[in-house]
């Protein structure tokens, strides 16, 4: 399922989140520049589990043990990763802001990816891979939208083999089965043991403390109201892998 748009007024300009999806790009744009010592640049800034448990008891070291905190929300692995972390970001995001305000906004944000890394570092402590990516913080503002705007509907695409389903679904049953999925996936990740690979709990950690966050940051905002859409149907089109 992939979000396309929604159906929900905003009354500001988002600017914040612009300027984190600005930094995001900027980011990813210096890593490209790297080369070959790109992966000195992610083991650095990245967050690595491992350095933040075993590590520690040889000493703490705030460029090592705090930055790497932050910095590794701006991080990320590929085109991919950015994008697909970016448009949630700007299809969530935004409508977000605009009823929070931007310093709670900002709270949830980096609140959320602070959690999203402390839950994955407990689900795999002795990993040694660095964890990168806003997806956790992401998800936590994916939380608050659910919270926020429960009853939004979301214009979606679903793709099913050959064919692409238009569908506008209500937010509380895209989320909810976004957030189904990646709890299936964290799952199946601790019984097979894989470190290294996506970090589910991050979404799941990120998720949960957005749900808790919006319910407390949200107390004397205005709900916006939902935008009038025509009349419509489920589009389908055909289409073929290129």
């Amino acid at each position: 399922m992939i979000p396309l748009k929604d159906d929900t007024a905003r009354e500001r300009l988002p600017l914040l989140n612009y300027l984190l999806i600005a930094i995001n790009v900027a980011v990813f744009s210096r890593e490209l520049l790297l080369g070959t010592e790109v992966e000195q640049f992610v083991s650095r800034f990245g967050l690595v589990p491992h350095a933040m448990t075993v590590d520690i008891s040889g000493g703490f070291s705030p460029e090592r043990h705090l930055l790497p905190w932050v910095t590794h929300m701006f991080i990320h692995g590929g085109w991919l990763h950015l994008l697909g972390n970016l448009w949630f970001l700007h299809i969530f995001g935004d409508n977000v802001e605009d009823r929070l305000g931007r310093f709670r906004f900002l709270v949830l944000f980096f609140s959320g990816g602070l959690v999203a890394g402390l839950v994955q570092i407990v689900t795999a402590p002795t990993d040694t891979t660095p964890m990168v990516g806003a997806s956790g913080a992401i998800s936590a503002v994916v939380g608050a939208y659910l919270v926020l705007y429960p009853r939004a509907r979301i214009l979606t695409l679903l793709p099913i083999f050959v064919l692409f389903y238009f569908i506008r679904i209500p937010a509380f049953i895209f989320i909810g089965l976004w957030f189904a999925l990646q709890l299936l996936y964290g799952y199946t990740s601790l019984l097979a043991q894989t470190p290294g690979g996506v970090a589910w709990w991050a979404h799941v950690g990120g998720f949960a403390a957005g749900l808790v966050l919006a319910m407390l940051l949200k107390a004397g905002t205005v709900a916006r109201p939902r935008l009038e859409l025509a009349p419509g149907r489920i589009n389908v089109l055909r289409g073929r892998r290129g």
